[in-house]
């Protein structure tokens, strides 16, 4: 994480003391949040993480800004004071009120706390492992992004333990869903599938991007499909994606045999780094000289 954090529209030392434990959101994990990539000073697919937090926050009963422009203008003094020009960047909003052991000091409905970090080396491709029953696509909070995310992280570390970079998640019919922070997609030809948002996961902003923006440009046929393990087996290539890693060729999955292939996640790749340039040349435009 970088020098300095967003709290509350005030750019603050990371270091210094500025919450309460008696914030309702952050003993419980009661908020949203969303992690956004920085591409020379922009935020990349601003609208849509504004648009899905929006959604996640009404879901979760989180208060949450109205005006997207105030809280972009509010990370981008984040941005501009860690110097992180081409950098993560994690947003969080938090519920302050609520429950027996709300504190008593007065607060805010909400706090807005934001940092910034060196985008992550990932490597060139990834090995998953499989959990079953990972994700449980009958419940109403399925595929909303909230800040309680140990669960997800105790199953990431303990792939990293085993030799592993991720893990696949099932939900409880057996269809394939997600990973813990990343979507899943197959390839089959020209055709690329996605598990459907039913299956349990994520929107994922890179999954949307794949699904309505980068399809016309490439050719290939990107749509949603049950997935099931024997899928990821019988497909021509498995990759997964997110904000942070773009798109990752997966070579193993444990108890599964894969072909590894990287043709169609390779041109994908291609295809998204110049849907990103032309969406920072209009972000750039439009903003006032």
């Amino acid at each position: 994480m970088h020098r300095f954090l967003l709290h509350n529209g005030e750019v603050r030392d990371a270091a210094e003391l500025c919450v309460s434990p008696g914030q309702t959101g952050f003993l419980t994990g009661w908020g949203v949040f969303s992690t956004i990539r920085v591409y020379d000073g922009v935020l990349f697919a601003w609208e849509r993480h504004f648009a899905r937090m929006t959604h996640d926050a009404a879901k979760m009963r989180v208060p949450f800004p109205k005006d997207p422009a105030w809280l972009e203008a509010q990370l981008k003094k984040l941005v501009q004071a860690n110097g992180a020009q081409n950098a993560t960047l994690r947003v969080n909003v938090i519920r302050n009120h609520g429950g027996i052991f709300q504190g008593h000091a007065p607060m805010p409905e909400f706090d807005v706390l934001a940092f910034t970090a060196n985008v992550n080396q990932w490597g060139e491709n990834v090995r998953l492992g499989v959990i079953p029953h990972g994700r449980h696509a009958g419940c109403e909070f399925a595929g909303v992004k909230y800040t309680s995310w140990s669960q997800n992280l105790t199953w990431y570390e303990r792939a990293h333990e085993q030799g592993l970079d991720e893990v696949v998640l099932l939900n409880e019919r057996g269809e394939v869903s997600e990973c813990t922070s990343a979507n899943i997609f197959v390839a089959q030809g020209r055709s690329v599938y996605t598990p459907p948002l039913a299956s349990g996961c994520l929107p994922g902003v890179t999954r949307a991007v794949l699904l309505e923006e980068i399809r016309p440009m490439s050719g290939l046929r990107v749509s949603e499909k049950v997935l099931f393990p024997a899928d990821l087996e019988s497909a021509d290539e498995v990759f997964i994606t997110s904000t942070t890693r773009e798109l990752l060729p997966v070579v193993e999955i444990q108890g599964l045999k894969v072909k590894g292939g990287s043709a169609i996640c390779s041109t994908l790749v291609t295809e998204l780094k110049g849907y990103v340039q032309g969406y920072l040349s209009s972000r750039k435009a439009s903003v006032p000289v």
